[in-house]
C-alpha cells in the first residue's frame, strides 16, 4: 500500500517521471539486451543507485497502478462463483433434475445456468490474467533481474542479492 500522497496513474506522469530518472532509457534498453549496461563507459555508484530508486520507483508504481483494477475483478470472480455454487447445489438437491432431461433441469433452474454461463464467460474473456495481473508483472520482472543478481517482491520493492566471489 502506498503511504502519504498517492500518485495518480496517469499516463502523462509516467512519462514524466520516466524522464526524470537519469539512466533509466539506457538501463531498461540494456535489460533488454539493446546495448551493453556498460557500454557508454562505467557508471559510478551514485549514477547506479539513483537508477535503481528511479527503476524501484517505476515498477512500485506500475504494479500500484494495476491494484484497483485488480480488486474489482478478483470481488466479480467471487462474487459470480459463489452465486454458481449456490445455484449448482440448488440444482443438484432438486428431486426434479433426475427425473428430466438435462437441458430441461438447465431451464428449471435459470440462476444456475445463467451465472454459470458468466462465470464459463469470464474466463474466456480472460478475467484470470486480471485477476493475477500484479504477480504476474512481478514474475517477469524476477525473470529480467536475475541476471543482474536481483529480484523483486509482490509489491515492486527491489532485493539485491550478494555477488558470488568465484575464484
Amino acid at each position: 500500500m502506498m503511504r502519504g500522497r498517492r500518485r495518480k496513474c496517469s499516463r502523462r506522469g509516467i512519462e514524466r517521471r520516466r524522464r526524470e530518472a537519469p539512466g533509466f532509457a539506457r538501463r531498461w534498453a540494456a535489460s533488454l539486451g539493446a546495448v551493453s549496461p556498460l557500454s557508454s563507459g562505467a557508471m559510478n555508484s551514485l549514477e547506479q543507485a539513483e537508477d535503481l530508486k528511479a527503476f524501484e520507483r517505476r515498477l512500485t508504481e506500475y504494479i500500484a497502478c494495476l491494484q484497483p483494477a485488480t480488486g474489482r475483478w478478483r470481488i466479480i470472480l467471487i462474487v459470480v462463483s459463489v452465486c454458481t455454487a449456490t445455484g449448482a447445489w440448488n440444482w443438484l438437491i432438486d428431486p426434479e433434475t433426475q427425473k428430466v432431461s438435462f437441458f430441461t433441469s438447465l431451464w428449471n433452474h435459470p440462476f444456475f445456468t445463467i451465472s454459470c454461463i458468466t462465470l464459463i464467460g469470464l474466463f474466456f474473456a480472460g478475467i484470470h490474467k486480471r485477476v493475477v495481473a500484479p504477480s504476474i508483472i512481478a514474475a517477469r520482472c524476477r525473470t529480467v533481474l536475475a541476471e543482474y543478481n536481483m529480484s523483486c517482491d509482490d509489491t515492486g520493492k527491489l532485493i539485491l542479492k550478494p555477488r558470488l566471489h568465484v575464484q
